[in-house]
């Protein structure tokens, strides 16, 4: 048995990408050129590859959680779904608990619990006990112990109440609890959860929380992704950060941190924010990292951009924004969050 839970060597996974039938061709000059147009008795147009993961590689030591944070589009999703035998890598190669993701792949998915994101892994026209149920069987666990079991997981996931309810009559936060017993019933020594709380409320979010700390203190392993850079902080022993495809981080949230503590985080609240702005404060001396965001209804906006020497550019912030009607609502000075190692290595925020 090896001694990581997951170890991944250079994995890659490349999609073919098809040119449009109606694709224009290159203008070479004059008059426009014709449309191409697929023809299906005819030679087939040549195929386009984009690479979703490009030689991603990582070991996830037994009983860590380990976070695995990107934008959209980065290749976190497509990396666990490689990892969970639904994807073959292109090249590159995986073991899981120890059995190789292409070669033994049987035993990968009996290692393994999983959670995806946006897709619907129970039936909503089956209670949340008949679920359990059907999967437990579909797992191969002994009849005899399925009921003991599945009454365990209810309780444990405070269902037991309205066990015997269909599912499609659950609340967002109650369906992803019966995702989580799914994925719990052959009590699998690796979790992979791919954005368990999107879509939660936040006191359904933070009870989700608390359980995964639980499920690791068990003796779980766990590859969580999320969106949210509070929740990476929170349960990760170790985080990795990819990007386009590639690993450009990998360390404890703290250490993560420390790598910019020689930057100064600054945040403002800005009534009236004009994206012309940005360029004149990027002009400042030492400013980088410029990200704002509107985050209601109100034309408030929240700037966050990074400084060597804050206070040698607070003059030059203040009168860069100041125009036109222009307001400084609010403005501090912070410690490095791990949002904001994100935007520094990224260029840009979680979500873009």
């Amino acid at each position: 048995m090896s001694d990581w839970a997951i170890e991944a060597t250079n994995l890659v996974k490349r999609f073919p990408k098809r040119a449009s039938a109606n694709e224009e061709k290159p203008s070479t000059g004059g008059s426009a050129a014709p449309k191409r147009r697929w023809n299906p008795f005819g030679p087939r147009p040549p195929k386009t590859l984009f690479t979703a993961v490009d030689g991603v590689s990582l070991t996830i030591e037994r009983g860590e959680i380990f976070g695995l944070l990107g934008p959209n589009g980065a290749g976190k999703s497509t990396t666990i779904r490689m990892l969970c035998t639904l994807l073959e890598p292109t090249s590159g190669t995986a073991k899981v608990n120890g059995y190789d993701i292409i070669k033994q792949a049987n035993d990968v998915r009996r290692s393994l619990g999983t959670l995806l994101a946006g897709e619907r892994s129970i039936y909503w026209k089956l209670t949340g006990r008949e679920n359990l149920e059907y999967f437990a069987a579909l797992y191969h666990i002994p009849p005899v112990y399925i009921r003991k079991r599945v009454t365990e997981l209810l309780e444990r996931m405070e269902l037991t109440e309205r066990a015997n309810e269909l599912v499609e009559k659950y609340s967002t936060g109650m369906k992803q609890r019966v995702a989580i017993a799914k994925a719990l019933l052959a009590r699998p020594p690796i979790l992979l959860l791919d954005e368990p709380t999107l879509g939660l409320d936040p006191q359904a979010a933070r009870h989700l929380r608390e359980m995964i700390s639980q499920l690791k203190n068990e003796g779980h392993t766990i590859l969580l992704t999320t969106h949210y850079m509070e929740e990476a902080d929170q349960l990760s022993d170790r985080i990795g950060i990819i990007d386009q495809g590639k690993i450009i981080a990998l360390d404890t949230p703290d250490a993560l941190k420390q790598r910019i503590n020689q930057k100064e985080i600054v945040k403002l609240e800005v009534a009236g924010w004009r994206e012309e702005f940005a360029a004149t404060l990027r002009a400042l001396p030492e400013v980088d990292n410029i990200i704002a965001r509107r985050p209601g209804e109100a034309d408030l906006w929240e700037v966050t951009l990074q400084a060597g020497n804050s206070r040698a550019v607070l003059p030059g912030i203040v009168e860069g924004i100041s125009h036109n009607g222009t307001r400084l609502v609010n403005l501090n000075i912070v410690r490095p969050s791990l949002e904001d190692v994100f935007i520094n290595l990224t260029g840009k925020a979680l979500r873009d």
